[in-house]
């Protein structure tokens, strides 16, 4: 038997400024982006080298859904970014304005640092050992 996660479905407030954030500050693939009807778009997008697996932006469709918005986990880390090269992106997001809300620190499964995305949804920047 064979499974995988294909992608994860993020709430999020509006599709394009979504998109916009992550793929100009964590250079994110926009995968894919139908309109399915006036008020839904399928939107995937992917980190680079990963496209089997990403995210599914699902813009809040009601008050309960938008109550989630950047708080999907109840404030826990919600989703991990491994990279290849922990410093180059974690200075390469700073630059960009990403706010990092706990410091690069040394774990024994590797690098690690903590930042918001735009929303205020928390995520895990990882290099591993």
């Amino acid at each position: 038997m064979k499974q995988q996660i294909g992608y994860m479905a993020l709430v999020v407030a509006d599709y394009d400024e979504a998109i916009a954030f992550y793929t100009q500050k964590l250079h994110f693939t926009l995968l894919e982006d139908t309109v399915q009807s006036p008020t839904k778009r399928w939107v995937r997008i992917a980190p680079p080298g990963s496209p089997e697996s990403g995210l599914l932006l699902a813009k809040a469709a009601n008050e309960e859904q938008k109550s989630r918005i950047g708080n999907q986990t109840g404030g826990r880390v919600f989703l991990f970014l491994y990279t290849d090269d922990f410093w180059r992106d974690y200075q390469d997001m700073t630059d960009k304005g990403i706010h990092f809300i706990r410091p690069p620190k040394e774990e024994y499964y590797g690098t690690v640092a903590v930042f918001e995305d735009l929303y205020g949804n928390l995520w895990d920047l990882i290099q591993s050992k």
